[in-house]
């Protein structure tokens, strides 16, 4: 039995007020407002959410700002940008071609400004993948390899970001190193624990040693802020909130665990978490990714429960190679054969859509790391 439609949509409802909270067009135009920033004279931004992040900058300025935009395929649809806005579009999470002219693109935008020219950089999650100068002429099937591994590796993504900060001509404060303008201003929505600029993006959007110029940098967007608007949003429509935290880390099996452990007392009302877990591939990984991967863990851990739903979900709107952003479980998700074959082939994708308990949004605009909501009703 699928998850029943009511569920669904109270458990999309607040998670939908939480993207929204952290949207990439309001964080920026938000941010615009609080803090004093030159007019600049370039706007780049790079991420998921870049397109978004742009829009918010051009409208705000109300200016033809010379602008280049890097972000995910599919993700500037939508998006208002003007006709002057140059926009490039790449694959992620695995870097691909494209993935090196944007770098290229971005590495010729920074180092060509003027010396009296301001910046305002925009970065979000999803740079590393999207944006790429290699070091020591390394190949495009070299970076292509090494993303894989680190991607099916199960570090976390401090990790792996110091891994890529290493093979980089633009990442770890490189590329803003070479600006040679007046000021640059660095507005940063975070997909990382910590929140530290030297690690979203592999660190695209720090700057590197002393730099000649004047620099400031704020985070504008966090999992922080969008879990306080989901549990706001739950409590507005009625429900009890029962824990909100940012404890999904760590291998999934091991955060699916210990998430239906908190399940387990029975209360009704909402429980809300948010973080970027942790998955070890197999060689040759199927369809869906660490969000619908947890999903299934979960749904093994639930199995016969009743009156509770389940919804993780990666606040990009994307799952790793796939197009849904997560799945919908409860007590009767977990089938065991045919799960537990999906489990071991990383394929839990292809096991929720023939349920019909993907959770499909598009592109959301922001990148946030990931939330999972559950909703338990009075037995």
């Amino acid at each position: 039995m699928a998850v029943s439609e009511d569920d669904k949509a109270a458990l999309a409802k607040i998670w939908w007020a939480g993207v929204h909270a952290v949207s990439g067009y309001g964080a920026v135009a938000t941010a615009l407002t609080e803090h004093d920033v030159p007019p600049p004279d370039r706007i780049v931004a790079v991420g998921k959410a870049a397109p978004a992040m742009a829009h918010a900058a051009l409208d705000h300025f109300k200016a033809p700002i010379r602008t280049l935009v890097v972000t995910r395929y599919g993700h500037a649809k939508g998006v208002e940008l003007p006709a002057h806005a140059r926009v490039l579009e790449a694959a992620h999470p695995v870097p691909d071609q494209n993935s090196l002219k944007a770098g290229g693109a971005l590495l010729a935008e920074i180092s060509g400004a003027g010396a009296e020219e301001n910046l305002l950089f925009l970065a979000s999650g999803g740079a590393s993948a999207l944006a790429e100068v290699p070091a020591d002429g390394r190949t495009l099937g070299e970076v292509v390899a090494h993303n894989k591994r680190l991607l099916a590796s199960g570090l976390d993504i401090h990790a792996m970001n110091a891994e890529r900060r290493e093979v980089s001509q633009i990442k770890g404060g490189q590329l803003l190193a070479r600006f040679p303008g007046r000021a640059v201003t660095s507005f940063a929505i975070s997909d990382v624990e910590g929140d530290d600029l030297n690690v979203i993006g592999s660190g695209i959007g720090a700057c590197a040693g002393d730099p000649r110029f004047v620099w400031q940098s704020f985070i504008v967007a966090s999992n922080t802020h969008a879990r306080a608007a989901a549990e706001a949003e739950a409590r507005r429509i009625g429900f009890a909130v029962l824990g909100n935290s940012e404890a999904l880390y760590g291998d999934v099996g091991y955060v699916a665990l210990r998430l239906s452990g908190q399940l387990g007392a029975g209360e009704a009302g909402i429980r809300i978490w948010g973080g970027e877990p942790t998955v070890v591939l197999p060689s040759n990984p199927g369809m869906g990714g660490r969000n619908q991967g947890m999903a299934l863990l979960l749904a093994r851990q639930i199995a016969g429960r009743d009156g509770l739903s389940v919804l993780v979900a990666g606040t990009d709107g994307t799952d790793g190679p796939t197009d849904a952003a997560g799945a919908f479980v409860n007590g009767t998700s977990w089938d065991p054969a045919p799960a537990q074959a999906a489990l071991q082939a990383a394929d839990s994708g292809t096991y929720f859509a023939a349920r019909g308990d993907l959770f499909e949004t598009g592109p959301t605009g922001t990148n946030v790391m990931d939330l999972a909501i559950s909703l338990s009703r009075s037995r």
